[in-house]
């Protein structure tokens, strides 16, 4: 099973430059003192980033991968519905290994519409040849 499968994270839009999702915050994403788990709000925002890499990437040549996170807490949660949101800032391709980096802003955002986190996410996508060269094909 999928996180996103475990998680209940469900696509709103998704696009190359826009991406919406929405997790509904159970108990199953609650830390032990009964609010929302930290982990849970990066994995839903990780997600968005990653959907949106997914809509750049030519999967005959080319894989995405979440490279770096850094997301700040905000508010907390107990109930309802998180919506995670992914908005591109930036590309930057690599000359060496044409490699694209893609820089998303994220923010994950209660019902009320208050942030409960935000940051930045990088995502890469990078050219099998180049996976295939580090002996790292299939990845």
């Amino acid at each position: 099973m999928a996180l996103t499968e475990t998680l209940h994270i469900d696509t709103v839009s998704a696009g190359r430059r826009h991406v919406e999702a929405v997790m509904p915050i159970t108990s199953d994403v609650l830390q032990p003192h009964g609010y929302l788990h930290g982990g849970a709000t990066i994995a839903l925002l990780e997600t968005v980033a990653s959907i949106g890499a997914e809509q750049s990437t030519d999967f005959e040549r080319e894989r995405p991968f979440g490279v770096d996170v850094r997301v700040r807490h905000r508010k907390g949660g107990k109930k309802g519905l998180l919506r995670g949101v992914a908005d591109l800032d930036r590309e930057e391709v690599s000359e060496r290994t044409g490699a694209v980096k893609q820089y998303w802003n994220v923010a994950a955002y209660d019902e009320a519409g208050d942030v409960v986190s935000d940051g930045v996410i990088m995502t890469k996508i990078v050219p099998l040849a180049h996976l295939e060269a580090k002996g790292e094909a299939g990845a």
